[in-house]
């Protein structure tokens, strides 16, 4: 079998090999010194936040950070290559689709606005005004609001999502599917029936005082690389790292700094585990109740033995609600079903809560690996449970973090991207706008789609993003693409979605992050952005735009916004022309943003206030709240293991992509080289199979629901993962998440929990 494309992993994360990695993709972007040059003016007071991930920027000193990951974000971005009207001249629609992403993206900047020709399956150019002309004629047309779908991906600005959502709503509908929907949804839906409020709870500077950090389905050495810095430093300093992860991964192991000159040139590096525990897929939930079970044990031998108390009785009499209830869900829940359920040996679980009770200030962590199972919800409340037992929210040093993925993901809802608005954002927006704001719910992504099919859905906007990449089950996304009246992307390069034309489909190329926006007075405006710590910062890009007709975002939106619902409730184009305007909007109707452009310009900007750091709980009890449900009936690699040659899936990033961008076809961390179309997999399952490193085959999808799901061509990889549990990337995998298969409570796609099974590789 050809095993070529498998190679030695990196010894650990960062150090050398990033570098390395990051002088490659500026080369590539044809601007290396620019490049370089642009990355001084990531996160700092008078440049850009990074188009990257939505990891915090410390308040204090110099916030430039190493990150390899920012540095492929911005070589992307600022690449010299150029998507032009002749490169879609040359090509058909038809031609483009059979190229991969990483290939339809590598043809550079997008630089003229361009329409659909469907007699030539062409693209071709087209007038700002006359495409926003069509875009407001289209629908305007419709029959109801309601039958179109506006798209928001998290690298919008706050200022682009407010404007956004306010035309949506003037024009009547709260069609809000974004990519929240499909990744930190349940963080927000459990966290508020928690603690009151759908965010976490930390600032950046709690990682130094914190004496034990838990990280739960989490990968920051892909993800968000940043984040390795601060594990690093906690770690230095004698803080536990306890990491609950069904895949080794290697920046959770060890890390090298790229800023630490002496241990660069030492070739050292840090452990950042001090323990790493491989839970099966979806046993997070079970392996949190258990080291619950380990505290109330500890807490009744405590009290017997006239010892000081393990659980902080103060806190949870003063601060909570529904104890008796949560610790007779836990004695109910026997060693046996947490240990199959978990996949994790009982004395795995008490050593992990020995480091919980040994620590007097803990932070739990936790990204996609939680948040994308049916029982998502659920689990996010059992950790919940879990940090109250000793107070663990509202002190320094220690709360809940929820890490998002992009950006601004968590600045666009807190700014009004929401499909489930709360009644008291619409009474602002009514009583600051004078009209009459839908009340009625909206469509989230899976809501979207569903309505896309069945035909109640005729028109898509898509606000960044790679909408049909992203989201699951994607023939049929790409048929209900195509069959809509209208689809608007609003984009900096091509990408597939393009590739899935309704009736009428406009490309519209804004600038991107790093690029300057000046105003038609030639002043350089300024946007905002608010990451996964609730700090919201100032970007100002510092690179010529790409082309000369790009728009901003916010140009873009003001101008599908007059041609759709007029300028009699909003002068979009003043709007358009000074984002103070847009930020005093929002100061007027969001709470938490006075003296909004004051404080913006500050260096580092401002935090938004959250109420649960500071133990006040707004929740319908005035409390936290315990969640005492039982553990999942079963978890997706327990119906696995039911039938024969069935695997729990789970899809996750290479190290060389971010989101839906693929940056190269390396992913060093894990060995893999020049390939995508892999399944890491164990060794003692390859040889059950009969199989063989580097062999092809089909995966094909297990859900009853009469559709064939079926991802061809993919190699093994033999790695280090939970026996009946398989892992690989997506987009490439996302064929195999099943629309029907969804988080309760969240409506978030399982693509953490998918069930399949092999076949013989078919001929192409």
């Amino acid at each position: 079998m050809d095993t070529g494309f498998i190679g030695k992993k990196s010894s650990a994360a960062g150090g050398w090999g990033a570098l390395k990695s990051c002088g490659k993709r500026l080369l590539e972007s044809g601007t290396p010194l620019s490049g370089a040059r642009t990355m001084l003016k990531a996160n700092q007071p008078d440049g850009f936040d990074c188009p990257g991930c939505a990891w915090g920027d410390p308040e204090h000193g110099s916030s430039f950070e190493f990150c390899e990951n920012g540095v492929k974000a911005v070589a992307w971005e600022s690449t010299e290559k150029r998507a032009t009207p002749d490169f879609f001249a040359t090509s058909t629609v038809s031609a483009l689709r059979q190229l991969t992403d990483y290939e339809l993206e590598a043809n550079g900047r997008l630089t003229h606005p361009m329409r659909y020709d469907p007699a030539s399956d062409r693209y071709l150019p087209v007038a700002w005004e006359e495409a926003f002309a069509e875009i407001g004629s289209i629908l305007k047309r419709l029959d109801s609001p309601d039958r179109a779908e506006f798209y928001t991906s998290g690298r919008a600005s706050n200022e682009a999502a407010y404007l956004y959502q306010l035309f949506v709503r003037i024009y009547g509908t709260n069609n809000f599917p974004d990519c929240s929907n499909m990744c930190h949804e349940a963080s927000g839906v459990a966290l508020r029936q928690a603690i009151g409020v759908g965010k976490g709870t930390v600032l950046l500077e709690d990682f130094e005082k914190a004496d034990a950090i838990f990280v739960i389905g989490q990968n920051p050495g892909t993800n968000h690389p940043r984040m390795l810095g601060d594990l690093r430093r906690a770690a230095r300093r004698g803080a536990r790292v306890v990491v609950f992860n069904p895949i080794r991964e290697r920046g959770l192991e060890r890390f090298s700094d790229p800023q630490d000159k002496i241990e660069m040139l030492r070739g050292g590096s840090t452990d950042i585990a001090s323990h790493y525990l491989q839970p099966q897929l979806g046993g997070d939930m079970a392996a949190v109740r258990g080291m619950a079970k380990v505290v109330f044990a500890a807490e009744d031998t405590a009290v017997a033995a006239g010892l000081p108390p393990v659980l902080d009785h103060d806190f949870l009499a003063e601060h909570c609600i529904g104890l008796a209830d949560y610790r007779s869900a836990v004695e109910a829940t026997g060693w046996a079903e947490i240990e199959d359920q978990s996949g994790l040996t009982r004395q795995e679980i008490e050593q992990a809560a020995d480091v919980y009770m040994n620590a007097e200030r803990v932070i739990c962590t936790w990204a996609m690996g939680v948040t994308q199972h049916i029982h998502s919800v659920a689990t996010i409340r059992e950790i919940t449970n879990f940090m109250l037992l000793r107070g663990n929210i509202g002190k320094p040093g220690a709360g809940l973090c929820p890490v998002r993925g992009h950006s601004n993901v968590q600045g666009d809802r807190t700014v009004g991207i929401n499909e489930k608005p709360p009644a008291a954002f619409l009474d602002a927006l009514e009583k600051r706008f004078g009209f009459a704001v839908p009340r009625a719910d909206g469509h989230n992504v899976l809501a979207a789609i569903g309505a896309m099919l069945d035909g109640s859905a005729q028109a898509f906007i898509g606000l960044g993003g790679n909408f049909a990449r992203a989201t699951p089950d994607s023939a049929l996304v790409e048929r209900a693409l195509r069959q809509l009246k209208l689809t608007v992307h609003i984009a900096t390069k091509p990408n597939h979605s393009h590739l899935m034309p309704g009736e009428v489909s406009f490309i519209l190329p804004c600038l991107g992050r790093t690029e300057m926006d000046i105003n038609s007075a030639g002043n350089s405006q300024l946007i905002s952005v608010e990451d996964s710590m609730s700090m919201v910062h100032g970007s100002a890009g510092i690179n010529r735009p790409a082309s000369p007709h790009l728009l901003s975002e916010v140009g873009i939106i003001a101008g599908i916004a007059e041609a759709t619902v007029g300028s009699g409730v909003v002068d979009w184009r003043e709007l358009a022309e000074d984002y103070d305007r847009i930020r005093d909007l929002i100061e007027a109707t969001i709470p938490g943003f006075e003296a909004y452009n004051a404080r913006l310009r500050k260096p580092r900007g401002f935090h938004l206030r959250n109420a649960a750091a500071h133990r006040e709980w707004n929740t319908p009890a005035g409390k936290a709240s315990f969640a005492s449900g039982p553990l999942p009936q079963e978890t997706v690699h327990q119906r696995a293991r039911k039938g024969q040659g069935r695997f729990a899936l789970q899809t996750f990033r290479s190290h060389d992509q971010y989101n839906t961008t693929v940056y190269g076809l390396d992913d060093r961390y894990r060995g893999v080289y020049g390939e995508r179309q892999v399944i890491f997999i164990h060794p003692d399952d390859l040889k059950a199979l009969n199989a063989s490193a580097g062999e092809r085959v089909d995966v094909v999808g297990d859900h009853d629901d009469g559709i064939e799901r079926v991802a061809r061509d993919f190699r093994f990889v033999p790695y280090d993962i939970p026996r009946g549990s398989i892992a690989g990337y997506y987009p490439e995998l996302n064929v195999l998440v099943p629309l029907g298969s969804a988080g309760e409570e969240s409506d978030t796609p399982t693509s953490k929990s998918i069930m399949v099974s092999f076949r013989k590789r078919e001929a192409a």
